[in-house]
């Protein structure tokens, strides 16, 4: 029986890794909630393959060895960004490594338009006054989401999902993507990135984190956006520079902001930090304080079915390669 073993399991994520195992009864799926680090590698000895999903980097030369010790072929990721894998080190230890790349682009698109309802009634604006108890309505007259332009950095598959629900509302979708995609001919109009920042009135960003998207969004991009409009990061968050857009709401060079990622989260999502006192991220501090700005903590995957494919997706590819296939979803630098 093969057997592989599941890091850092949520529980959420076990009615899921049980589900496959009854659909996978020649397998035994162990879990542990633990991340992958120099300690817990051990764990995988005599493992034929692992899971892992974790915000912190890989970079020790000591796990990919003992990996590759194990003998095992791969570390699957259960999620989307794999820039916390060292891939020369994985290369150097013959380790295959998988990512999921869509397990629901719905969930990712669904938040971005309740961020973008959030921002566009005055929501957080209009709470804040009521609980003064003031019900005045000046400034909260909003715009019509079908009257409105939706700018997309990076239309691949969550991009391309939030831009389908756009154009289903009426709104006017234009999309910056090296790749141009055929089947979005009657969903968006393709242009240039300095054409989205300089006329979209909700910018939001759909990018893996890359070198070239590293901050892509600084304070020469906010000072092109309208005063009006609205940034959203569902993505990754060091693709803004969190201090510059601090520094555009303080300014007023656009409107509000809808952030379920920023930079330094990594650290912080999915933890309790109520009862602590060594919290910190000032940037974050500062938008939470923020009425016209939406804060979650890095939840747009976070829907049944997602968890759910992410978890079968991964495991999936785990049996894949480990009988000698090659996954679809193998992933490199």
């Amino acid at each position: 029986m093969l057997k592989f073993l599941f890091y850092h399991a949520r529980q959420d994520e076990l009615v899921a890794v049980k589900e496959w195992m009854t659909q996978h009864s020649d397998v035994q799926v162990d879990t542990n909630e633990v991340p992958l680090n120099e300690e817990t590698v051990e764990l995988a000895k005599g493992y034929d393959g692992i899971v892992i999903q974790q915000h912190g980097a890989i970079s020790s030369p000591k796990i990919y060895q003992r990996l590759h010790e194990f003998g095992i072929k791969q570390i699957t990721l259960r999620i989307t960004g794999y820039e916390i894998i060292d891939f020369k080190l994985a290369a150097e230890n013959q380790l295959v490594v998988t990512n999921v790349p869509a397990y629901s682009p719905r969930s990712v698109s669904e938040l971005v338009l309740a961020d973008v309802m959030y921002l566009i009634r005055h929501l957080g604006i209009t709470h804040e006054r009521e609980n003064r108890h003031d019900f005045t309505w000046n400034g909260l007259e909003a715009n019509e989401i079908h009257n409105l332009t939706v700018g997309i950095i990076g239309a691949g598959k969550i991009g391309s999902a939030v831009a389908r629900i756009f154009k289903a509302l009426g709104s006017t979708v234009i999309a910056a993507d090296p790749i141009h995609r055929p089947e979005l001919g009657d969903t968006l109009t393709y242009t240039d990135h300095e054409t989205v920042y300089r006329t979209a009135d909700i910018v939001t960003m759909h990018t893996p984190l890359t070198d070239e998207t590293n901050h892509m969004i600084d304070a020469k991009v906010f000072k092109m956006m309208k005063p009006t409009a609205f940034l959203i990061n569902a993505s990754r968050g060091p693709v803004v520079v969190a201090q510059d857009l601090v520094d555009a709401l303080k300014n007023h060079e656009i409107a509000g902001a809808g952030i379920d990622t920023i930079e330094g989260d990594n650290q912080l999502v999915s933890q309790d930090w109520s009862s602590r006192d060594d919290f910190n991220n000032p940037q974050l501090d500062e938008l939470l304080k923020m009425p016209n700005v939406s804060v979650s903590p890095h939840i747009g995957f976070y829907t049944d079915d997602a968890v759910s494919n992410m978890v079968s997706i991964a495991l999936n590819d785990v049996l894949t390669i480990v009988n000698g296939g090659v996954s679809r979803h193998q992933v490199t630098e």
